[in-house]
């Protein structure tokens, strides 16, 4: 697989670097001529002292035959401007961006890139392992940007303790998904009762996480009236 990487820092370099071990053929951009030399120095001729933000760099890649174009720098713009232009300009299959701030991930996704790598939000799901159960833990993002998969820990005194899952008004394009009880998985139907101790994944859109973290769970300690 033919594959562009655009930007050389950390995350370029050793993502470059493990795609030549897998075997494929990969050309990585790095418009910062020292960062460039020092990286082809380790990994050889793969890198090109480029702007990959300007379509004639990306031509000279080879953008036209890539299979995936990865945009992985620390400037948001520069990523999505790569993606917009190897998806529009060079029909790439498949485009990926590193995104840094969180609150462009829904527009990235908006705007055609198929795949958004979010390092804030990794990191944010790895500690909401850790988190009690007075939040929601973020499972996934739905490629729509606007929807979430979320998990609620029921305990004795949650709100939707001992009701039954048509007995909870969810916000509209809210759904309750599936209910995990003692390592088993079951769909949601409406004469479920939920139970101290169920894992509730529900469908939530972004915009109304709150309301749905204080129907299942209740308020935060901080929530809560003086």
């Amino acid at each position: 697989m033919f594959i562009i990487v655009v930007g050389g820092g950390k995350v370029g370099y050793y993502l470059t670097r493990e795609l030549l071990t897998s075997g494929h053929e990969v050309v990585l951009l790095e418009k910062d001529p020292r960062r460039a030399a020092q990286i082809a120095d380790e990994i050889g001729s793969v890198v090109l002292t480029r702007d990959g933000c300007e379509g004639k760099h990306l031509a000279a890649a080879g953008a036209n035959r890539a299979a995936i174009v990865a945009a992985v720098t620390g400037d948001d713009e520069d990523n999505l401007v790569v993606c917009q232009m190897a998806k529009h300009h060079f029909a790439v299959p498949r485009t990926i961006a590193r995104v840094n701030s969180p609150k462009n991930e829904a527009l990235f996704r908006k705007l055609g890139v198929d795949e958004v790598i979010n390092p804030t939000r990794m990191a944010l799901g790895a500690i909401e392992q850790d988190i009690p159960v007075h939040d929601l833990l973020h499972l996934a993002q739905l490629s729509t940007g606007d929807l979430e998969l979320v998990e609620a820990q029921i305990e004795d005194d949650s709100p939707a303790a001992g009701r039954a899952a048509r007995d909870l008004v969810l916000p509209e394009g809210c759904l309750l998904f599936a209910v995990i009880r003692g390592n088993v998985a079951q769909a949601v139907r409406p004469d479920t009762t939920l139970q101290a101790g169920d894992k509730l994944v529900a469908l939530s859109r972004t915009t109304c996480q709150d309301d749905v973290r204080r129907l299942l769970i209740g308020e935060r300690p901080h929530d809560a009236p003086a």
